[in-house]
């Protein structure tokens, strides 16, 4: 009986600890993260947005995310990229965290925000649906698959360069309301927009990575440090936003237990958030109010202290979170009523034209009417005082108009200072290859800082295996196989190059993966080869040995043809005919190019032109020689493809032209075996003409040579598919018959390709030659 007892217990302890650990598997948190960063704009390339891109995808990686991420991607590229990466989020099953991050140009248009990809033209308001991604077109099937946690960031609103229109479009981005489970984030609050910084980073980007890289932080403790942060370091210039519906607890690193205490407890920080405003010195109470950044919380802080010097960047702040506040409230009824409430309190709002075009769809008056049913807002309309930060349609908190006071220096209690390391960063290497984003300098982290230990180790991922170890990132060796070493920690299964090892192992073992279809395209753009991966701009020949399959010329890179570089004579490319190159002769081509750039046939290596042995049936246009009907057969006489000038053949000697125009050789067969012969002045000024035969029943037109004096007849034609005439006698005799492109020729079905014939055997000594037909010797008795 305590035998049973005891198998039964373990029995039990054994189920026991199986459960435990299925259900910590179950519990393992997956992370996935879309990082993109559009800076190359036809109309003004950004300083910042790829390196943002390149900071923020390391910071995740490092906080084991799977990121996948490019730059300067077209709206095509982004929308496939953003389908396959729901598809990857939704294998994923539940629970996964999610983080989309966009940086680049934004832009609104009657209550939806949009981010331009790289290849948008907008000309007018109409085209920002059309050229653009509406952001709700990528959060709302985010949102409604399983996850725990969304987050959103768009780091677009700036200063855009659209035409300067009489009905313009608001500038910034659209207040939105966040779906449940997400959060979104903007690098400038609604209807603001952010200055473009100088680089290497942008302020927001890297005030976004410092604080993801703090231990312990919730989600609401990282984007109120970085709102501080931002504003900051860009003396009140840009204040960020964010809205958040997330409940789940949530943070991008663990602090250890053995870390340093922070400067500032978590019982300070919640008690100076719950303090009354006017509680606070002024200083203080400003940073107070822009770390809660609610309504109420800037304006309790213009009732504490309305005449200090940050009341007028407060009131400013109040009168574009009021705008923005109205024009959502606005947009979510979408009806002529709420448009003219808008009118009525903003006629020179912001959203004033939003409005205008909404009122045109409802083929409603454009202004407000006498009298109509005026819909209440959740805020008060503005006091006359604010009017004069709304009344155009974007406002810039540096605009020196408003001649703002730089606001004061972040108080300790709210935001201790930066790590010394993370103040100024270096500027990343020249990107790895096309789409791919920058691979920032990597910054090591405390050692008391680590991922939190319940989430899926991402695959292939150095930074994530080595946030402290800053030798083993920057610094990464390649052994005698090309692959990344795997020594203190390194792990990948990436496999460098040649041209990386040149560039620095580190810049391609620790990239951020592509998605795969913006990896199959840039294995398209790069001629198929995908291990190529030189940085952009920088010549090949600098990072290639010369025997590479890549040679440069005169430090520039080759063109690809079908995948393949072109052979350098004397420092030149060679031309191209149908993605071939052309075969050489002291530097130059010998097979001159015809019909659009096509090459003459080669017959045992030398061109069509060098050799007779062909034969063409019938093309229009072509004038082809030979014996009698052989001519129209092929079975008997020798042909020759003849070059062209200006789209017409031309040879040595004169020329006849047909009705159309078009000069065409003279070449009859001569009265001697068959081999053609080219009419000369000397046969012209005898009064040479063609004239029809009128035998035979084959296609086309027969003409035969007629002498001088009107005699006798050579029987041997040629097969001209257009009526001639002759072109007496002043006609250019070329000595070196120039080549140039002619328009494609309109072919007929019945016509065939130019063949190779075989040449024809000499002649045999005991086989009698053909002899008394018309052209040829007369037999001799």
């Amino acid at each position: 009986m305590r035998m049973l007892q005891k198998f039964l217990g373990f029995v039990v302890l054994f189920l026991f600890v199986a459960v435990s650990a299925t259900g910590a598997l179950a519990q393992q948190q997956k992370r996935l993260a879309f990082v993109i960063g559009n800076a190359a704009y036809p109309s003004g390339a950004l300083a910042t947005p790829a390196n943002d891109a390149g900071l923020i995808a390391q910071t995740l990686q490092a906080a084991g995310f799977d990121v996948v991420g490019a730059r300067d991607v077209d709206q095509e590229s982004l929308r496939g990229a953003y389908r396959d990466f729901l598809a990857k989020v939704s294998a994923a099953g539940p629970d996964a965290v999610v983080f989309v991050y966009l940086a680049g140009h934004g832009a609104q248009f009657e209550g939806e925000n949009y981010f331009l990809p790289v290849d948008a033209k907008i000309a007018n308001p109409a085209d920002v649906p059309i050229q653009a991604v509406r952001i709700s077109d990528l959060t709302r099937p985010l949102a409604a698959l399983p996850t725990k946690v969304n987050i959103v960031v768009l780091d677009a609103a700036r200063p855009n360069d659209f035409p300067q229109w009489d009905q313009p479009l608001a500038g910034g981005l659209a207040l939105v309301d966040p779906d449940p489970n997400m959060l979104i984030a903007f690098n400038a609050a609604p209807g603001t927009a952010a200055p473009e910084g100088k680089g290497p980073y942008g302020a927001y980007a890297q005030s976004l990575a410092e604080m993801m890289r703090d231990g312990g932080l919730s989600l609401e403790d990282v984007f109120d440090r970085t709102r501080l942060r931002v504003n900051e370091v860009t003396q009140g210039a840009e204040v960020p936003w964010d809205a958040s519906k997330i409940d789940a607890p949530f943070v991008f690193f663990d602090r250890a237990p053995d870390a340093p205490a922070p400067k500032v407890s978590e019982a300070e920080s919640q008690a100076d958030r719950t303090r009354e405003i006017r509680d606070f010195d002024a200083h203080d109470a400003y940073v107070a109010a822009l770390d809660r950044d609610t309504m109420r919380g800037y304006e309790d802080f213009l009732v504490a202290y309305p005449h200090d010097p940050m009341a007028r960047r407060v009131r400013a702040i109040i009168a574009a979170r009021r705008e923005a506040i109205t024009w959502r409230q606005t947009w979510m009824r979408d009806k002529p009523e709420a448009y003219w409430s808008y009118l009525e309190r903003y006629p020179h709002g912001p959203h004033a034209w939003d409005a205008r075009r909404r009122l045109e769809h409802f083929d409603a008056e454009l202004e407000p009417p006498p009298s109509f049913s005026v819909i209440v807002y959740d805020v008060p309309p503005p006091p006359p005082e604010e009017i004069v930060y709304v009344d155009r349609p974007v406002l810039y908190f540096d605009d020196p108009d408003f001649d703002f006071e730089p606001p004061p220096p972040v108080a300790v209690i709210f935001l201790p200072p930066p790590p010394p390391d993370f103040v100024v960063l270096a500027p990343p290497p020249p990107p790895v290859g096309i789409f791919v984003l920058p691979s920032p300098a990597f910054v090591p982290f405390p050692r008391w800082i680590n991922p939190p230990h319940d989430i899926v180790p991402p695959p292939d991922n150095i930074i994530f295996n080595n946030i402290h170890n800053t030798t083993v990132i920057n610094n990464t060796t390649i052994n005698e196989n090309n692959q990344a070493g795997q020594g203190g920690g390194l792990t990948t299964g990436q496999k460098p190059t040649a041209g990386a090892v040149g560039l620095g192992a580190a810049a391609l073992a620790t990239k951020v993966a592509l998605p795969p279809l913006l990896q199959k395209r840039a294995a398209l753009q790069q001629g198929k080869q995908p291990g190529l991966v030189a940085p952009l701009g920088a010549p090949l020949s600098k990072t290639l040995s010369t025997d590479h399959a890549l040679p440069g010329a005169n430090g520039k890179t080759l063109p690809l043809v079908n995948g393949k570089t072109l052979p350098l004579v004397n420092g030149k490319t060679v031309p191209l005919a149908n993605g071939k190159t052309l075969p050489l002769a002291n530097g130059k081509t010998t097979v001159p190019l015809v019909n659009n750039g096509k090459p003459l046939p080669l017959v045992n290596g030398k061109p069509a032109l060098a050799d007779r042995h062909l034969r063409t049936l019938g093309k229009q246009g072509e004038v082809v020689t030979g014996q009698g009907a052989g001519a129209q057969t092929g079975n008997k006489g020798k042909f020759h493809r003849l070059p062209t000038v200006n789209g017409a053949p031309v040879t040595n000697g004169p020329t006849i032209q047909d009705k159309l125009g078009r000069n065409s050789p003279t070449i009859l067969p001569d009265q001697n075996g068959g081999k053609p012969k080219r009419l000369t002045r000397k046969d012209l000024a005898a009064g040479a003409t063609l004239a029809p035969n009128g035998q035979g029943g084959d296609s086309g037109k027969k003409f035969r040579k007629l002498t001088g004096n009107g005699g006798g007849t050579a029987g041997a034609e040629v097969n001209v598919q257009h009526n001639l005439k002759v072109n007496k006698p002043n006609v250019e005799v070329l000595s070196r018959p120039q080549f140039h492109a002619q328009p494609k020729l309109q072919l007929q079905p019945q016509e065939r390709r130019l063949v190779e014939q075989p040449r024809q055997q000499p002649q045999q000594a005991n086989k009698r030659p053909t002899c008394g037909h018309p052209g040829e010797p007369p037999c001799k008795q």
